[in-house]
């Protein structure tokens, strides 16, 4: 029997990249996708369900009951935000989310994109390293079977996957010729949406080797996903 999984973030790059390494993937059976606004994409194991409350997931308790695995790759920049209001997205959609699976299947894996640089103790300075290390702390409290916190440095998009944000779609171009660089000289700091998505993968199936996994951890997983 397959894995069942559910992602949050589908439209955006990383949950892209983990979405079409779920529909690659043999060993999974079906992915859910939450979404605002519908991806696009058609196939046979995906399900999209357009929810309008991301603060509230209570109506979706029978599709989360047979998930075994949750992908979280929702995120947004806190560049222009403030502490509330980036808190909101980025802390209590992903708490809202998380309760609600782990109400109804407490035996699910929860895996959160994070970053690097977030801070686990909360006390830096730097308002979003606070917010997400907030954020996992909460996350890795709740009773699922495991959850994994994934700290991604530089995430190369790949597989045609870009970004929603004009700005990084810049960035993302601009750094496409150094990857090569970067992914040789630098391996604890580059990692790619597929990787990314495939370590996710793997860390559900099988377990990682620790609860918070950097970029270099990712890409051992990935590697082991294969």
């Amino acid at each position: 029997m397959g894995m069942n999984v559910v992602i949050f973030g589908a439209t955006g790059m990383v949950g892209a990249g983990a979405l079409l390494e779920c529909l690659d993937d043999p060993r999974i059976e079906s992915v859910l996708a939450v979404v605002r606004t519908p991806t696009g994409r058609t196939h046979p194991k995906l399900r999209e369900v357009v929810h309008a409350d991301f603060f509230d997931f209570t109506s979706l308790t029978d599709d989360f009951a047979v998930c075994h695995a949750c992908l979280y790759c929702l995120g947004v920049s806190s560049a222009g935000l403030s502490e509330a209001h980036y808190t909101s997205i980025t802390r209590n959609i992903a708490l809202a989310a998380a309760r609600a699976l782990a109400a109804a299947n407490p035996s699910a894996v929860f895996c959160f994109v994070s970053g690097a640089g977030a801070d686990s103790t909360a006390r830096v300075r730097s308002m979003w390293a606070r917010v997400k290390g907030e954020t996992e702390n909460a996350l890795l409290a709740l009773p699922f079977r495991a959850v994994y916190v994934f700290r991604p440095a530089f995430i190369q998009p790949v597989r045609g996957v870009r970004s929603r944000t004009d700005a990084y779609r810049v960035f993302y171009g601009a750094m496409a010729p150094l990857s090569p660089v970067l992914r040789f000289l630098l391996p604890w700091y580059w990692t790619s949406t597929a990787r990314l998505g495939r370590a996710m993968i793997a860390a559900a199936l099988e377990g990682a080797p620790k609860r918070i996994l950097y970029s270099r951890d990712i890409n051992r997983l990935a590697r082991r996903a294969r």
